[in-house]
């Protein structure tokens, strides 16, 4: 497995989109700062060149974090598939192929979280207007949703590596992640006892979040890490099953 680990963290560390998109993604969060601070300078009364502000476009981001994710996992889900089947031929295990793909990807992308997390808030504290909770706020929040988007991008590496087509795998990160908690509230409103399940659904829970953000009273839940582990485990659980029975062409 250490080999594997060798070979593809070589490959990953070659390819240009990973890079690519750690850039763009920073420059807009630096865009975004930027203009808040050239407004708040040129208007006095303009109300959103605070930090608190600045940090919910982040904890409302929830949903494009998850795709953005999903970027850094295809650099070795995506074109590298072909190499599989070369790979398998070479006596490497179906079950290192998985979790290799999936250690380095996740890796590089918690990393890039992390920079972009403290990015944020340094541009935050010394552009913008600051309060003593809004770090306080955003780092609960931020923990709060760690576990739903880790489940997102178990998600996306499950579906990559069973070969769904990016279509389909967009679409089905949109709806568990942006639209689940309506669609089950009006599936369940008639039947007692779980009409309340909407409230743990990804996309409630990211939505109740960013509320609580914004009205200063974020708190640790509990409900995010059982969403987050339970959609975790079932997605993982099953690639990994479903992987090793695949067919390799």
């Amino acid at each position: 497995m250490i080999n594997y680990l060798k070979s593809e963290s070589y490959r990953l560390l070659r390819k240009k989109g990973p890079y690519l998109t750690s850039m763009i993604s920073l420059l807009l969060i630096a865009a975004a700062s930027a203009l808040l601070y050239f407004f708040g300078q040129s208007d006095p009364n303009f109300p959103y060149a605070t930090s608190k502000f600045f940090y919910s476009n982040v904890i409302s981001g929830g949903v494009l974090i998850i795709l953005v994710g999903s970027l850094y996992n295809l650099a070795l889900t995506g074109q590298d598939m072909s190499l599989i089947k070369q790979s398998i031929s070479f006596g490497i295990s179906r079950s290192v192929i998985f979790w290799s793909k999936l250690l380095l990807t996740l890796s590089y992308f918690l990393l890039i979280c992390v920079v972009g997390i403290l990015f944020v808030i340094v541009l935050g504290e010394n552009l913008l207007l600051s309060d003593d909770q809004s770090v306080r706020n955003l780092l609960i929040a931020c923990v709060n949703m760690v576990p739903i988007v880790l489940s997102g991008f178990f998600l996306t590496h499950t579906l990559k590596m069973l070969k769904v087509g990016d279509i389909y795998l967009i679409f089905t990160l949109l709806f568990m992640y942006g639209f689940s908690g309506t669609l089950l509230r009006y599936l369940l409103r008639p039947i007692a006892g779980l009409d309340a399940l909407y409230h743990y659904a990804p996309s409630t829970l990211l939505s109740d979040n960013l509320m609580d953000f914004v009205n200063d009273s974020v708190h640790f839940g509990s409900e995010y890490w059982i969403t987050g582990t339970v959609i975790s485990g079932i997605a993982l659980l099953i690639g990994a099953k479903w992987f090793a029975k695949q067919n390799i062409d």
